[in-house]
C-alpha cells in the first residue's frame, strides 16, 4: 500500500508534464476535459470508485513513460537547435528543418497529452463529469 501510495504522489507531481494546465477561461473545451490532478484532487466529491481509480493510475503510468521519453528528445533537438544559432552566420534552411522535428516532438506530446485527458474523461460517469465542473467552478 506504501508503494502505491508513492508512486501516486510522483504521478501526480508529475502531472503538469502529461496534462495541459487548468484551462483559461472561455477554452471551449474547459468543460469536457478533465486534468488528472483535478480528477485525484476531487476523488471523494465526485465518489471515484477504486477501479476508475486504478484505470486512471495505468493510464498516467503509461503517459508519464512516453511522455518522458518525448520530452528528452525534445530537449536534445533544443540543444541541437541552439548550436545551430550559435554559428557566426546561421544557416536559415537548418533552422527551419529544426524548427520543424521540434514541433513534431511538441505535436507529439500534446497529442498524447489530449489522449490522456479524453481516456481519463471515458473513465468518468456524466456525474462525475458534472460535479468536477462544479468543483472547477470554486477555483
Amino acid at each position: 500500500m506504501k508503494y502505491h501510495s508513492i508512486l501516486f504522489a510522483a504521478l501526480l507531481a508529475n502531472a503538469s508534464i502529461l496534462s495541459a494546465q487548468e484551462p483559461p477561461r472561455g477554452d471551449p473545451l474547459a468543460g469536457y476535459l478533465f486534468p488528472p490532478e483535478l480528477v485525484m484532487s476531487n476523488q471523494l466529491a465526485i465518489s471515484l470508485e477504486n477501479e476508475q481509480r486504478s484505470r486512471i493510475m495505468v493510464e498516467l503510468q503509461q503517459a508519464q513513460s512516453v511522455l518522458t521519453e518525448v520530452q528528452m528528445r525534445v530537449g536534445a533537438e533544443s540543444e541541437r537547435m541552439a548550436q545551430l544559432l550559435s554559428a557566426p552566420l546561421v544557416d536559415e534552411g537548418a533552422v527551419l528543418d529544426q524548427v520543424d522535428r521540434i514541433l513534431e516532438l511538441e505535436r507529439e506530446v500534446k497529442r498524447r497529452q489530449m489522449a490522456l485527458l479524453v481516456r481519463i474523461r471515458n473513465i468518468l460517469t456524466p456525474e462525475q463529469r458534472r460535479l468536477l465542473n462544479a468543483q472547477r467552478g470554486k477555483l
